[in-house]
């Protein structure tokens, strides 16, 4: 049985969905930057985008009601927020009959090349908050940095990219802001947060499984601490220290969300799932699954 992904959403399907045209140059340049109004709430037209992937960022200030739809859970919008989508993780956004209005920028991976660890931040990686609910008065304020990213897009300043790039940084580090001060408790890089972000980048260059990449090789403590040289044991003290998890756990925490994903997403039977997940035997997958969910991946996969 041949095995297929839904397609990614390319940044080119974006724009031939949306706006039923193509930025002249976007096949030629290296990085791509991009930024539009978000439309109000016009009765008739399509509220929701499709559930996928896609290959490039979002960042995005909604002001009305919206719900995000992501595997394993719905996230509601309620008055405005101001939202992080990736490429690692796919999602459904519905605007709600209420939603007013807002402003998005789009970017591709490579248009913060050589420009910071970009992609490193919380916001985006699984399991970590993506999308922040606003007051009126935070929502001013990041609409404020909004205004002054399409200044300078609109500008013929030479080094206007630049600019773009510490504006979005900026939003990202208001929205961080915004996480209880326990989860972003600034701590000196020790050696137990070298190893803890070493072993969580490890972790995710497995994902997204799909039909480039079919399995995953790492599915232990163990074997995670023999990549990274190091006793397992200070792999496990290093992980609890830094997540309040222990390594067994983050594993299992980020496999069942990639399996979600697979069964959602793909048409890929339970147990090719399995196997792609590491799981010798599929009756394992199903227990494991089970315990997590306390359903099962077909009962899942119907709902």
């Amino acid at each position: 049985m041949e095995r297929t992904m839904n397609n990614i959403e390319s940044l080119e399907e974006f724009y031939k969905r949306k706006f039923e045209w193509l930025p002249e140059n976007i096949r030629k340049e290296i990085g791509h930057f991009n930024m539009f109004d978000l439309e109000p709430f016009v009765e008739g037209k399509a509220t929701a985008i499709p559930y996928r992937r896609r290959d490039f960022y979002k960042i995005m200030l909604v002001r009305g009601g919206s719900r995000v739809h992501y595997a394993d859970k719905v996230v509601e919008v309620k008055q405005q927020a101001l939202s992080f989508s990736n490429p690692k993780i796919p999602y459904k956004w519905e605007h709600l009959d209420r939603v007013g209005g807002g402003v998005y920028c789009i970017f591709n991976p490579t248009f913060f090349t050589q420009f910071g660890q970009f992609a490193h931040y919380e916001v985006f990686q699984p399991n970590s908050d993506h999308i922040f609910e606003l007051t009126d008065e935070q929502a001013e304020q990041v609409s404020g940095v909004f205004e002054r990213i399409r200044s300078e897009f609109n500008s013929d300043y030479k080094y206007k990219y630049d600019a773009i790039r510490n504006l979005i940084f900026e939003l990202l580090h208001f929205a961080l802001k915004l996480q209880p001060t326990s989860q972003i408790d600034a701590q000196p890089l020790n050696a137990s947060n070298r190893i803890s972000m070493l072993f969580t980048e490890l972790l995710e260059r497995q994902f997204p499984i799909d039909d480039s990449h079919l399995s995953i090789s790492l599915r232990t403590a163990s074997e995670f601490a023999d990549q990274l040289n190091v006793h397992v044991n200070h792999l496990n003290r290093a992980v609890k220290e830094t997540t309040q998890k222990t390594t067994s756990q983050v594993i299992a925490d980020r496999l069942l969300q990639e399996a979600m994903v697979l069964l959602r997403h793909s048409n890929w039977s339970v147990s090719e799932i399995a196997f792609a997940l590491g799981f010798k035997e599929v009756t394992h997958f199903n227990n494991f699954f089970k315990k997590h969910t306390g359903t099962s991946p077909l009962k899942f996969r119907k709902v």
